[in-house]
């Protein structure tokens, strides 16, 4: 396998990570937020995407992309769940790794740690990758994340490094 499942490409985002960055928009959810809420989907800030078209990216395609682009510092992976296609996310970051691009990942994941801690392991070999973990709950206060250096929806959810790079 060389390519993942996207919703889409955003080449310069500068609102999920302390850099710019490439954001990946990853294509499935279980909406496990919502249910352990009890809320309908329609609440989830990421729920219209569901809707929008999956199109397949290349890995190779993804890293001349990234490297083209003199202002992106960093690739972030969210939108809905990563974790839901793990296989083909840990696929891009090893093609990524095998490419000599060495910049930081950003994972976003509804998951905690003891959720997928098989695909922590096999992330951690591969560097530089922070894991935000934490499902979104609504009326929690937002905070700001020293290692992500934003703000976070809510004060249960934190940003990781998993592997130093």
């Amino acid at each position: 396998m060389n390519s993942i499942r996207l919703k889409g490409v955003i080449m310069e985002d500068f609102v999920n990570y302390k850099v710019p960055s490439m954001f990946l928009i990853t294509s499935y959810c279980n909406w496990k937020c919502c249910k352990e809420a009890n809320i309908d989907i329609t609440v989830c800030q990421n729920q219209s995407l569901a809707k929008q078209d999956i199109k397949e990216f290349n890995y190779e395609t993804l890293l001349k992309a990234y490297q083209k682009n003199n202002i992106s510092q960093a690739i972030v992976v969210g939108g809905l769940e990563p974790f839901e296609q793990s296989d083909e996310l840990i696929g891009l970051v090893k093609y990524f790794r095998d490419n000599k691009c060495t910049d930081t990942f950003v994972i976003y994941t509804g998951y905690y740690p003891n959720e997928i801690q098989s695909q922590i392991d096999k992330l951690k070999p591969l560097g530089n990758i922070i894991i935000k973990f934490g499902r979104y709950i609504p009326n929690h206060n937002p905070h700001y994340d020293n290692v992500l250096g934003i703000y976070l929806a809510s004060d249960n959810q934190y940003g990781e490094m998993i592997s130093d790079g």
